[in-house]
């Protein structure tokens, strides 16, 4: 139950470890260490994780919604395409960092069930 836990501490932004200090200081910027409780997070890098599992989910929610639009034909090509690409921006804007915290929670969670 305790890794669960850590990985929804990775998803709200918090510390894996305390929950209380907050893992980015900005948007994609990782702290070198929680502010509440001192946990070290310079070796949980999360590199092109998170990038490939916020494509993946956009990519998932958003080819359907193409798809849909392009066989109702509602709208005019332009107007399909600026709602996919807007759906699709605001979605990465959104998984993006959760998926940071998300990485840098399962790389905690795997380092201290090691040790």
């Amino acid at each position: 139950m305790s890794g669960y836990i850590a990985l929804m501490k990775g998803l709200k932004l918090r510390c894996p470890s305390c929950g209380e200090g907050k893992v980015l200081r900005s948007y994609l910027i990782q702290n070198k260490s929680c502010h509440a409780c001192g946990e070290d997070f310079t070796p949980y890098r999360a590199d092109d994780g998170p990038a490939w599992l916020t494509i993946l989910l956009v990519g998932h929610i958003v080819a359907p919604l193409i798809i849909s639009l392009v066989i109702m034909d509602l709208f005019p090509l332009w107007a399909e395409l600026s709602i996919s690409i807007g759906i699709a921006l605001i979605l990465t804007a959104f998984i993006l960092p959760r998926a940071k915290g998300l990485f840098i929670a399962i790389l905690w969670l795997i380092r201290r069930q090691k040790a």
